[in-house]
């Protein structure tokens, strides 16, 4: 039942390269920074990235994304990281945009083991019809102005269906080989307590990870946590790593707004 790991590098030890990896965070807003700072040391590469967005320039995924290691990301904003932008727009990298609320379900869908489901957000635009560029050809262009190139791969028509008189999209739940979260409280059984903000997509890409892994700013002992302020049981969490200070205190503001 004890499931701490010695060092995040242990915890990331045996992703493969091509693993697909769901990713907690909202910008920088409770980002895995030292699972992901392990995994770019481990070297696994063409991962299949699932996450709200992909980071910035030099923090959260952006790390992986900067040193060419990731060939898919399944995320809805992706707007704050140029290198993102300049790898999808030069068919270096294969995206699939998905509406927020739409992503937050698949992967709770998931973690709950159920397939897939109905939703109307989407119906009437490019995600139900299809045609959504997922990857452009080689070399088309940098230049986010120019639109990209040739769309070489294009997200498929959804199956649609009424409920009630109002038509619904067919979306299918995600499940990935690993996760990558980040908690506030942590014990060595994996229940775990995520803080404010920083919870976000955290507890969703936990349950949809077949093996998660979770860094904790603080561990503590089973049964230390009361029953009623666990947010994710230990089911979900196969490995725990316990943060330096240091690590737990390193969180950036990604746009900070200041009065005159």
């Amino acid at each position: 039942m004890d499931k701490v790991r010695a060092s995040a590098a242990e915890a990331v030890a045996d992703i493969p390269d091509g693993a697909s990896l769901a990713v907690g965070g909202f910008g920088l807003s409770g980002v895995p920074e030292a699972a992901i700072r392990a995994l770019h040391a481990q070297g696994a590469t063409g991962l299949e990235v699932v996450s709200n967005n992909c980071g910035v320039d030099g923090r959260g995924l952006g790390v992986l994304l900067a040193a060419g290691r990731i060939a898919r990301v399944t995320g809805s904003y992706v707007g704050e990281n140029k290198e993102f932008a300049r790898q999808y727009l030069s068919g270096e990298l294969e995206v699939e945009l998905v509406p927020q609320g739409t992503l937050a379900e698949r992967l709770r869908a998931g973690g709950a083991g159920i397939p897939a489901f109905y939703t109307p957000a989407g119906v009437g635009t490019q995600v139900a019809r299809g045609g959504l560029p997922w990857r452009y050809a080689p070399g088309g262009t940098s230049r986010p102005e120019a639109g990209g190139g040739s769309v070489v791969v294009a997200s498929p028509p959804k199956e649609i269906r009424d409920f009630h008189g109002r038509p619904h999209v067919l979306e299918h739940g995600i499940t990935t080989d690993f996760a990558l979260v980040r908690a506030w409280r942590g014990d060595r059984h994996g229940n775990l307590v995520f803080r404010r903000a920083a919870a976000n997509f955290n507890p969703l890409a936990a349950m949809a990870g077949r093996t998660t892994v979770a860094e904790v700013e603080e561990l503590v002992e089973p049964g230390e946590l009361s029953p009623d302020e666990v947010h994710l049981p230990g089911v979900f969490v196969q490995r725990i790593v316990a943060l330096t200070p240091e690590e737990a205190a390193d969180k950036q503001i990604e746009k900070r707004t200041v009065r005159p």
